[in-house]
């Protein structure tokens, strides 16, 4: 089966396809929220991506990108991606969706750092994320994991 990551346009279209992702958690942020806000404002390139089947979504993240002087989880501080809410839809979970949004966020080249959802821990390591080691769930309220391009031997803080 062959699908692609598409950036997703800020739109009523897409926003009406965000209605049907449920979301998960009291402290996760709402993408549709998020959109509307851009739809609103409009001022920037779409932070969203997603998969289609047909004229489906069935899988969206959030993609920032971060610049270095923002930056508290790579030594030296650098420029890297910020990877938000992977979510797919119940039916169309486990068939790799998740892992080719991943792989798309990969393929940018940067250091990736994401706060990995409740019970996800073990998917983003077989991506090769790595937990931050230093304190973050205290300082900041985060438990952070990154992955690093190949190649790249900067060391997370400590």
């Amino acid at each position: 089966m062959s699908f692609k990551v598409e950036n997703l346009k800020i739109n009523y279209k897409t926003l009406e396809e965000f209605n049907k992702f449920r979301e998960v958690g009291v402290q996760e942020l709402s993408m549709k929220e998020e959109l509307e806000t851009n739809m609103v404002e409009n001022d920037s390139e779409s932070p969203f991506y997603g998969i289609y089947l047909g004229n489906k979504l069935v899988a969206r993240m959030n993609l920032y990108k971060r610049d270095a002087r923002f930056d508290q989880y790579f030594e030296p501080p650098q420029n890297y991606l910020e990877l938000w809410k992977v979510e797919v839809l119940p039916g169309y979970q486990k068939k790799g969706y998740g892992s080719k949004m991943v792989e798309f966020a990969k393929s940018f080249g940067l250091p990736i750092k994401t706060n990995p959802r409740v019970n996800s821990t073990e998917f983003w390591e077989k991506m090769g994320f790595e937990r931050v080691t230093y304190d973050l769930e205290r300082d900041l309220g985060e438990n952070p994991m990154v992955w690093y391009p190949e190649g790249v031997t900067e060391q997370v803080h400590e």
